[in-house]
């Protein structure tokens, strides 16, 4: 008995070998019918006896291609035709839009075996990919997923390219960015004036940068800048050109070994390295030399990746083990990618280009992850992952864009239970960046058939995501302001997948957050859920003198600490601070008269000021310089009694704290004995108005976000002493807990607001 069934089957399904793996799979089981691309996913019609179609259906889901992610799966039974064989049919464009665009791919062992084979047609290819592997976001112009719609269009493949191609038998069947030296993209090394360099492009990138020499490198999702690792000068030169005294690098190693010669490794680690999406991974060091303190000034953890594209693996010769890649970018702006402007954003920064004529759509920088309890933990998430879908755990009735907020941005495109984050843009402080932010979601709008009909956006009236939002909306009625901090502690919830029926405890500890009183917060504990949030304890604000500049200057932060709560003099502080002493009294004035000086709760503002008193840090040249100085400073061996501090009615006042660091200080006590003490003061003050909000309201879940949480030592420490204490404690997986993950949060809450009704003109959702 011969029955035919239609399958729908949804998510990353194309662009990863589908295809052909269903193809294959039916000949192998000698069914009938066919596949296809849609823009709706891959449609199966097949045809057999029921037996053989259930164990067909059963192997499609248990063991589909290794890129593939299933998301929807649907069976129907259909009338019987007749097929008489198994082909693959061409793509249709013309139905709704749900397949989900693949992430770049990073390169897999087959073909990196073959670049390296002298016997191989693809020996030295930078461009060698197959349907394992290789670019897809960043290539990709709209779907179905095909080879007209994506800049590999331009390139027609040769003969042999095109037999790999139709054959259900090659690994590389239906790749659609398939290529070789004969038929496909070509590299070429020029000096800054626009002039090719003579010679083999590899043996002249080699001398050059072995030499000294400092290198753009057209990457997957943008410019690489790039010199040798494991000498200081050329590493001192970039800094010096890019104007980043302090700021780490992140470095590409040639293989496993080499990583290890310097930094610990484990077995998560490992795997992060290897994987696909083959991030930059934060690594401990293990063994300190003048380079890495080059790469990495005065840290103990190193970001590094492995080669993930062809072209990487190419450059690391019988001389060349580590090489610094950062991204290529004049400061402040967006990353560069496009050969025709490299030479102007790059002038100045690299010695020479290594280019290519594949172009790059979608640009993409590299994702940064670190291992936290063996899971793991985002700093950045954008190249391997963007634009993967994390589900939500429940449906928006309207698709949703957000916008996020003014640092570390990136947007959130929500459709049903699907939220699209989309790659890193980096700092809104300029209009290229600006321009590069709206591009992108616009063009996330087409690969996910997205119509927004709320935009969301933080509440700070002066953010370029805010006027973003009221130039992109539909019209005003449609605009949704979100609290930062309770798009942070929403953030935190959807993604582990707590549906809000009840609320949470929500812990929010960053640098800078508007409040719904105008001041600045950033250590805030919250109760509520999707729909609202209620501000239950928080830090005691103080005033941030000069506004901005104390972000900076983080000695202004301690003379308004030392000010507020202590009663030293203006010459004990001169005196404390000298390099700044004639600027104190200046300073005095404009605080205690209140000009220019907003008031703010901020944790990463209390760091900064202990971090300045200490003199461990008194100006950052890099954001949360101060603070991540001030944790490598701790002794993280011992543990150490907090510090005292007040909880009167819902401030947390901190006078207690900085009185017992100055006299700390001036005993003589080891920095890294107060460093210490004052990570457990703040996880104690945490546990403390946890455990009062718990008699309050009952409630136990706790959500932990804000960008201050990327000191893991600081989790660490509360989230031993919530467990201890009862609590269930949820932390971020899947989004970064700094304002990486703002737009995801912002796009739950709205969406949640919108199927209760619950949206009205101008709410602030945190009270």
């Amino acid at each position: 008995m011969t029955k035919h069934y239609f399958f729908h089957i949804t998510g990353i399904v194309q662009g990863v070998g589908f295809r052909p793996f269903i193809y294959n799979l039916a000949q192998e089981m000698n069914l009938s019918g066919t596949v296809c691309n849609t823009s709706d996913g891959v449609y199966i019609h097949v045809e057999g006896d029921p037996i053989t179609l259930d164990v067909f259906a059963k192997r499609i889901q248990e063991s589909p291609p290794p890129l593939s992610q299933i998301h929807g799966f649907s069976i129907t039974e259909l009338p019987v035709e007749g097929m008489s064989d198994f082909v693959i049919v061409k793509s249709n464009s013309d139905v709704p839009k749900q397949t989900l665009v693949s992430p770049d791919a990073a390169i897999c062992a087959d073909c990196r075996h073959e670049i390296l084979n002298s016997k191989d047609r693809r020996f030295l290819y930078p461009f060698t990919n197959c349907t394992n592997c290789g670019p897809r976001y960043t290539i990709i112009r709209d779907i179905p997923y095909d080879r007209a719609l994506t800049t590999m269009s331009s390139f027609s493949m040769c003969p042999e390219c095109n037999a790999e191609y139709h054959d259900p038998a090659d690994r590389r069947f239906h790749a659609q960015p398939n290529a070789c030296p004969v038929c496909g993209p070509q590299i070429d090394l020029y000096s800054m004036d626009q002039k090719k360099v003579p010679g083999f492009w590899l043996d002249q990138f080699t001398d050059k940068i072995l030499d000294g020499a400092i290198f753009g490198i057209k990457s997957l999702g943008g410019f690489h800048l790039a010199c040798l690792g494991d000498n200081p000068a050329p590493i001192e030169k970039l800094r010096k050109r890019k104007s980043r005294p302090h700021r780490p690098f992140a470095i590409m190693c040639r293989d496993l070994d080499t990583i290890r010669s310097f930094a610990e490794v484990s077995q998560a680690e490992e795997k992060l390295l290897t994987s696909p999406q083959a991030p930059i991974v934060l690594l401990r060091i293990r063994k300190k030399s003048p380079a890495l303190d080059a790469i990495a000034p005065q840290l103990s953890t190193v970001g590094v990746m492995l080669p993930y594209t062809p072209l990487h693996y190419l450059l690391f010769g019988e001389h060349i083990k580590t090489l610094v890649m950062t991204s290529g970018n004049q400061k402040s702006l967006p990353l560069t990618y496009r050969n025709d402007h490299a030479f102007e954003e790059l002038n100045g920064l690299a010695d020479y280009l290594l280019v290519h004529d594949r172009d790059i759509q979608n640009r993409c920088d590299d994702s940064v992850v670190s291992v936290f309890k063996d899971i793991p933990y985002f700093y950045r998430r954008s190249r391997g992952y963007t634009p993967l879908p994390i589900t939500i755990p429940f449906e928006s009735r309207k698709p949703v864009l957000a916008l996020g907020s003014d640092m570390r941005n990136t947007y959130c495109l929500l459709k049903g239970n699907q939220a699209f984050l989309g790659p890193h843009i980096g700092d809104l402080y300029n209009q290229e960046t600006v321009d590069y932010f709206v591009r992108s979601y616009q063009d996330m709008k087409i690969f996910v058939d997205v119509h927004p009909t709320l935009t969301v956006h933080d509440l700070h009236p002066t953010y370029m995501s805010t006027k973003v939002a009221s130039q992109s909306a539909v019209d005003p009625d449609s605009l949704v302001p979100v609290q930062h901090h309770h798009a942070h502690m929403a953030a935190c919830m959807a993604e582990n997948g707590l549906d809000g029926r009840n609320p949470v405890l929500g812990v929010v500890l960053d640098g800078t957050g508007y409040g719904t009183d105008k001041n600045i917060w950033g250590f805030e504990i919250l109760h509520g859920d999707y729909q609202q949030a209620r501000r239950l304890y928080h830090l005691k604000n103080v005033p941030l003198p000069g506004g901005d500049a104390a972000v900076l200057h983080p000695w202004r932060m301690a003379c308004s600490y030392l000010w507020q709560y202590t009663s030293l003099s203006n010459d004990f502080i001169k005196n404390h601070f000298s390099k700044y002493s004639q600027q104190i009294d200046s300073l005095y004035h404009l605080w205690n008269a209140k000009v220019n000086s907003p008031l703010t709760s901020s944790c990463g503002r209390f760091f900064d000021a202990v971090s300045a008193m200490l003199l461990i840090c008194t100006e950052i040249t890099y954001d949360a310089q101060a603070a991540i100085l001030l944790m490598e400073a701790a002794n993280t061996n011992l543990t150490f009694d907090p510090y005292p501090f007040l909880l009167n009615g819902d401030e947390i006042s901190p006078e207690p704290t900085i009185q017992g660091i100055i006299r700390d200080i001036q005993d003589g006590l080891p920095v890294s004995t107060i460093a210490a003490r004052f990570h457990h003061t703040i996880a104690s003050m945490v546990l403390n108005c946890l455990k009062n909000g718990r008699e309050k309201t009952g409630c136990s879940r706790v959500v932990l976000s804000g960008g201050v949480f990327q000191n893991e030592w600081l989790l660490s420490i509360l989230l031993n002493l919530l467990q201890n204490d009862g609590f269930s404690t949820y932390i971020h997986r899947q989004v970064p807990t700094n304002d990486g993950g703002i737009a995801f949060g912002q796009a739950v809450i709205a969406a949640a607001k919108l199927n209760d009704s619950l949206i009205t003109e101008e709410e602030s959702t945190c009270v």
